[in-house]
């Protein structure tokens, strides 16, 4: 049976429904589009102590022509609010942003001088049609202190596949009111309809082709948008996003294409405005014609500091032909990079000069070593942090010399459940723990899944820095106090078929000062 919603995302819902009105409604513009231009949802994302961005994309027909939402070739003006309250009844801010034709009529409004710590509400009017109402949340102020700080509670997500089940999982994750939100990319994919069949098959169909030109991933990412429970989802709470391959390309490396695309700069370039239409991202992260940034830090007052990494961009190509491999000595090469060595210092530079007590690290790729064959030898897949080994090493000791405290690694890609220890040699038992990683399964990327027991117990014999998998889809929340952090694998049973409950799978505790699952 499905479970209610919680009162705080029904009230977002039936707040779209038209029973609240914003302060001088009856003396806006005339209404001219024909039909509600809210379908795609609102968001929030990248919140400080005293701001937060608020997005939202008008589209009167999501799937409609040439990307552009079945909207006129005009501009349009947005007005929004923010209020202390669900009825906005107490405004703080408002004002009126231009959704602009040349950006798919997307709206990112960066408001600022907000009370750190505090929960707030938002909405958006265009020409007399009025949004559903979101929640959001600025971070707390810098100069609390750890022992004074307010546990945080945030969940981790990625990978969605549209085609492979329901959003069931995004649902639940909403009805769990977390504070925040971190989406480790995989947002959207840009195969064409059936072109990653999971082994359940598939419950719904992508728009049509392969994504190459805006217009195509414009169109994808408004089907994706358009789902009900990824719209629940973003209302709850503010949101830090980060791509990984496929809201580009499977298993792009920086300037190359996994396919050969000759095109590869143009179709990049596509993907990134796109992608910034559509994610509630600050003006910092404007894509740069075939660059965008999205690696940055967002402090959570004193008690954490998260640090988004973007393990795509400045990547050297995938060794030995990309893939799971044995017995390939060029993944071990010292000069190959994953990160760039300008994101890498940054990286350890924000490590060294935190003062956070937890520094929670989000990134695409699976970080520990996960051997896939049984038995002698060794075979890891090329695209993980396998396939660039000794960066790995240099990262995980910059984490230990860095003296940030409490370095945790969250983790997507990998459509399954893992926790397990950070080693700074994973074929040495006795070899330094220096970090725990936390690794999110899939919303809905490979179908229903399932625990195949005898697997994971071949896996973690191989892996014995592994202490947990799951293929079932789910999401991992956290919450976080000065003293420990809690990790809860979330897993549902199905999303072939709507309505799963969420379970716990697994729960793990670190305790500040260790780096070592309990």
């Amino acid at each position: 049976m499905e479970q209610k919603l919680s009162r705080r995302v029904f009230l977002s819902a039936a707040a779209g429904a038209g029973g609240l009105l914003l302060t001088g409604a009856g003396h806006g513009p005339a209404r001219t589009l024909a039909r509600d231009p809210f379908t795609l949802g609102i968001a929030s994302g990248d919140p400080s102590a005293d701001g937060v961005v608020l997005w939202t994309r008008l589209a009167l027909d999501p799937l409609g022509p040439d990307g552009r939402g079945g909207m006129p070739t005009r501009d349009v003006d947005v007005e929004w609010q923010l209020a202390t309250d669900e009825r906005f009844a107490r405004v703080v801010r408002a004002g009126t942003e231009t959704a602009r034709r040349q950006r798919a009529h997307s709206v990112h409004v960066e408001v600022d001088h907000l009370e750190p710590g505090r929960e707030y509400f938002y909405r958006f009017r265009a020409e007399g049609h009025l949004s559903p109402t979101g929640r959001t949340r600025t971070a707390p102020s810098a100069v609390s202190t750890v022992s004074s700080s307010s546990p945080l509670t945030f969940a981790v997500a990625a990978c969605a596949h549209y085609e492979h089940g329901f959003y069931t999982a995004y649902r639940r994750l909403a009805e769990q009111d977390p504070e925040l939100v971190v989406h480790l990319g995989d947002y959207m994919y840009e195969y064409a309809p059936r072109g990653y069949t999971a082994l359940a098959g598939s419950v719904r169909q992508h728009t049509s082709g392969t994504c190459a030109t805006l217009a195509d991933y414009r169109t994808r990412h408004a089907q994706y948008k358009s789902d009900a429970d990824l719209q629940a989802a973003h209302a709850v709470a503010p949101w830090l996003v980060a791509f990984d391959d496929h809201e580009i390309e499977n298993n792009w490396a920086g300037e190359v294409s996994s396919s050969g695309d000759p095109a590869f700069a143009r179709r990049r370039a596509n993907a990134f405005q796109a992608y910034y239409e559509n994610m509630p991202l600050r003006r910092a992260s404007v894509p740069g014609g075939a660059s965008m940034r999205v690696h940055r830090r967002v402090d959570w007052g004193p008690l954490a500091r998260f640090h988004l990494l973007d393990t795509r961009q400045f990547r050297d190509d995938q060794a030995c032909e990309d893939g799971l491999r044995s017995g390939c000595d060029d993944r071990l090469a010292t000069g190959r990079t994953l990160l760039g060595a300008d994101q890498r210092n940054w990286l350890l530079d924000g490590l060294a000069s935190s003062g956070a007590r937890w520094n929670l690290v989000g990134q695409q790729i699976l970080m520990a070593q996960r051997d896939s064959k049984v038995g002698p030898g060794t075979e890891v897949n090329m695209d993980s942090w396998d396939g660039y080994a000794a960066e790995r090493t240099r990262l995980l000791t910059g984490f230990r010399d860095s003296g940030a405290a409490n370095p945790v690694v969250l983790t997507g890609d990998a459509h399954m459940h893992h926790a397990a220890d950070l080693r700074l040699d994973f074929d040495d038992p006795d070899s330094p723990r220096v970090a725990v990683e936390l690794v999110t399964s899939s919303i809905a990327s490979d179908g229903d899944g399932y625990r195949d027991e005898s697997r994971i117990a071949a896996t973690i014999a191989e892996n014995p820095h592994i202490s947990y998998l799951d293929q079932r889809r789910g999401y991992i929340v956290c919450r976080v106090t000065a003293q420990e952090l809690h990790a809860d694998f979330r897993t549902l049973d199905h999303i072939s078929r709507r309505g799963a409950p969420a379970k716990t799978g697994a729960r793990f505790t670190i305790p500040a000062g260790q780096t070592a699952l309990t």
